[in-house]
């Protein structure tokens, strides 16, 4: 299963390592707020939509933010922009430790969403161009399972010091922790290489302006990016509902303490890491789209199970388990997938966009779930009801799109290239056409 490992080569194999650390340590510093809102809600006396709303500004800045890094990673480097994405979201994360109300944090975690936004996208275009096309997949996706390993760690030190020290100075340390990724920038600084493909290919596009945010936009793009947009909105939005409203579900509505629903939530975490390298292996074996398939039907059925059978809570401790397969088995098609569809010279502002974008607005369903649990019904079923309807609106963006399994970014190059040409004898044409004798 593992053994194409050993084929890579050790720059493939340090790219992996540098995205795995960045990942993760995104995992970290995104997943921190979740734990913390029930203390906030009782600390500040803050509603559930106040707390939603902390939870959707994080990633609707972070479409801005992923859009810009996009576009600057086409410009300056791949490797140069996820240092200063990860320096940027680990020193506002550490910083929001030291908000003293709703308002202080609000900011904060937007400023947080610059950097958080960037940093997944370019790191999926690192991947991408550094690893060979057969191995792209299970390369992106193995990647991918790094932020459940962020993820866990930020459950098992919750549960820790939520279980030693008072609640009011736990969740400021959770926070203050999360500048730790900005030792991973040294690392990655001395250790990771810039993409051949990109000094081939991409390094053009440091001659274009700010007009080159809109090329994803083109003609001959612009229905990808509207079809991708509205599929990662779907992915994006049923995991957000889970990541920002488990904890406070677990402990207000199935009467779990901090510390117990903590091994709930690891339950989860497992699961996710399964999803993530399972997905990374049936990409490259099935393809991308039976893959979005699989997960986005499997966590309808098992979401409505979870939010709306009456089950007890020994039982929705391993249901969360395979929720967490199949809703996290999703991402680790994502980044080749996107990758697939955009040509060098644009690819960093594609799946920067298309995945801050759908990222940013399928949070709103977080604040949606704060909003109908505070006025019209119960947490578990605004979170089922919402987490649902997310993975219709994935399934209907993925039916519009193209296989890409085994696509070569080099020949998708020559495609681009190709295309461009052929417009610019058009352009040439029609100019000389209007040319009066």
């Amino acid at each position: 299963m593992f053994a194409w490992l050993k084929d890579l080569t050790k720059s493939e194999r340090r790219t992996m390592i540098g995205c795995v650390g960045g990942w993760g340590m995104d995992a970290f510093d995104l997943n921190v707020y979740g734990y913390a809102v029930p203390t906030l809600i009782a600390a500040w006396g803050i509603t559930n939509t106040q707390a939603g709303m902390i939870g959707t500004v994080t990633y609707v800045v972070s479409a801005l933010g992923g859009w810009v890094a996009g576009m600057l990673c086409d410009r300056i480097g791949r490797v140069r922009m996820l240092q200063i994405t990860i320096l940027w979201y680990a020193f506002f994360t550490f910083v929001c430790g030291f908000a003293q109300n709703f308002e202080q944090l609000f900011v904060l975690r937007a400023l947080q969403g610059v950097g958080f936004g960037g940093e997944w996208g370019i790191g999926a275009v690192l991947m991408s161009e550094a690893i060979r096309d057969k191995y792209r997949g299970r390369a992106v996706g193995i990647v991918q399972s790094g932020y459940a390993i962020g993820w866990a760690a930020s459950a098992l030190i919750y549960t820790g010091l939520f279980a030693f020290l008072p609640e009011s100075i736990a969740w400021r340390c959770l926070f203050w922790l999360g500048v730790l990724p900005a030792l991973l920038v040294f690392w990655i600084r001395k250790h990771v290489p810039e993409t051949a493909i990109y000094q081939k290919e991409g390094e053009g596009a440091a001659n274009h302006g700010i007009g080159h945010l809109f090329s994803i936009f083109e003609r001959s793009y612009l229905w990808t990016t509207v079809r991708l947009s509205v599929m990662i909105m779907g992915v994006q939005g049923g995991a957000t509902v889970i990541a920002i409203w488990l904890p406070t579900y677990l402990r207000t509505e199935r009467g779990l303490s901090a510390v117990t629903s903590g091994s709930y939530l690891f339950a989860l975490i497992c699961g996710a890491f399964v999803g993530y390298v399972g997905g990374a292996i049936l990409a490259d074996g099935i393809g991308r789209k039976p893959t979005f398939m699989i997960s986005g039907l499997g966590s309808i059925v098992v979401m409505t199970i979870y939010a709306f059978a009456p089950i007890s809570n020994t039982f929705i401790l391993p249901v969360g388990f395979v929720l967490g397969v199949f809703v996290f088995s999703a991402f680790s098609p994502i980044g080749a997938f996107t990758a697939e569809l955009y040509p060098t010279r644009i690819r960093g502002t594609g799946q920067g966009f298309t995945y801050s974008f759908g990222r940013a607005m399928g949070s709103t369903f977080a604040t949606v779930v704060g909003y109908l649990s505070q006025h019209e019904t119960s947490l578990g079923i605004a979170m089922g009801a919402m987490a649902v309807s997310c993975y219709g609106l994935m399934l209907l963006g993925l039916i519009l799109l193209p296989e890409t399994r085994g696509r070569s970014l080099l020949a998708l190059d020559a495609e681009d290239n190709e295309r461009d040409q052929i417009a610019r004898a058009n352009t040439a044409r029609k100019a000389s056409a209007t040319v009066t004798p």
